[in-house]
């Protein structure tokens, strides 16, 4: 039986391939309204199809099922998926023909999407708009490129295709995580420059696709210490007076995972939650502890938040599972993953630190 329930403003993950009744109890609790998966939740495209199939069928509307697949060395689903190049490859594309990147960040990211849509996945936290300042190894090849312009260019390429495959698009890590040398996923780092520096380099990729209708954004565990104290995911300023009022932002907020170090300065994770949501946050992410998931449950009370089912309704992947999964057998879609498969990758396109498993 199909719960009848509106989705809520936490984000949570499951441990395996499938479900077991430990986990079906907790996404059927009320604070939950989406799933993220990760590599150990895959093992085959079948296996996979059949579990964001389970997870769809415990509530209505259905929970969201996001992940962190991006290309590169994030790329969350591999086996019977198309290997996709980290973005910095498109970036030195640019160098070379401007026109031909945007052409080929398309094809990217209407493969990215159609092979998640088909198999029952929303969302993927893609694209990354940090610029590459050559200081963070987390970041890396992960960035298009180190000038803002070329970013925002790029980037709004990959949202057209993330379109035509079905699916939204999540920039982050808002304000930008590129300057600083440190992996939030395992310490709090620290950015020193001034808002105005931050203004006019890292701000321009996130200013310019609001702009253009950005649907959703993540910020950064990062404090910016000469704006403001606390990391940009606990921050008024940043997500209210920057984000929402100067940038004119409308869509979803999602907080990055609760759980890294870089939240850690904030206090427990129901102190977290409170900030995160106090900031402005619309859906909070709390990923890799279950019993942390079990603790907010039990002491958490959400905030009202009038916009998040619209706001979550917008990030549900476009079409059925099923039309999808035929799209990927048309010749015009075989063609482009041919062209996106073919791509040429240097040596270190998958090089660099481990990812945290909520980038």
């Amino acid at each position: 039986m199909t719960l009848q329930l509106p989705r809520g403003p936490v984000m949570i993950d499951v441990a395996g391939v499938r479900l077991t009744d430990e986990e079906k109890r907790r996404l059927s609790n009320p604070l939950v309204g989406a799933v993220i998966l990760f590599r150990r939740n895959f093992e085959s495209v079948a296996q996979l199809r059949a579990l964001t199939g389970e997870i769809r069928a415990l509530r209505s509307p259905h929970l969201l099922i996001a992940v962190d697949h991006e290309g590169g060395r994030v790329q969350r689903f591999l086996d019977g998926f198309t290997r996709l190049p980290p973005m910095r490859v498109l970036g030195e594309m640019w160098a070379r023909s401007p026109d031909q990147a945007r052409d080929t960040a398309r094809a990217v990211g209407e493969v990215l999407a159609a092979e998640l849509r088909a198999s029952g996945v929303d969302l993927s936290f893609t694209p990354v708009l940090d610029l590459d300042h050559g200081v963070c190894a987390v970041i890396g090849n992960r960035s298009f490129h180190r000038d803002p312009q070329v970013v925002a260019e790029l980037a709004a390429a990959l949202i057209e295709g993330l379109a035509a495959g079905g699916m939204i698009a999540c920039g982050k890590h808002f304000p930008g995580h590129g300057f600083v040398a440190g992996d939030s996923h395992h310490e709090i780092p620290v950015d020193h420059r001034d808002y105005a520096e931050i203004e006019r380099d890292d701000l321009v990729p996130f200013a310019r696709l609001v702009r253009a209708g950005l649907h959703a954004v993540m910020p950064a565990h990062v404090v910016y210490d000469h704006v403001d104290p606390n990391p940009a995911g606990f921050s008024p300023f940043w997500i209210g007076t920057v984000l929402r009022e100067r940038l004119g932002f409308t869509g979803t907020l999602f907080s990055d995972d609760l759980c890294m170090e870089g939240a850690a300065g904030v206090g427990d994770i129901v102190a977290r939650a409170e900030a995160a949501f106090a900031a402005g946050c619309d859906m909070a992410l709390v990923c890799n502890r279950p019993d942390v998931v079990d603790e907010l449950f039990s002491r958490f009370s959400a905030p009202a938040l009038p916009a998040l089912a619209a706001r979550l309704d917008a990030m549900a992947g476009q079409g059925d599972v099923d039309t999808w999964r035929a799209h990927l057998d048309s010749e015009a879609f075989r063609a482009t993953r041919q062209r996106v498969a073919a791509l040429s990758m240097p040596a270190d396109a998958l090089a660099g630190p481990a990812v945290g498993e909520a980038a």
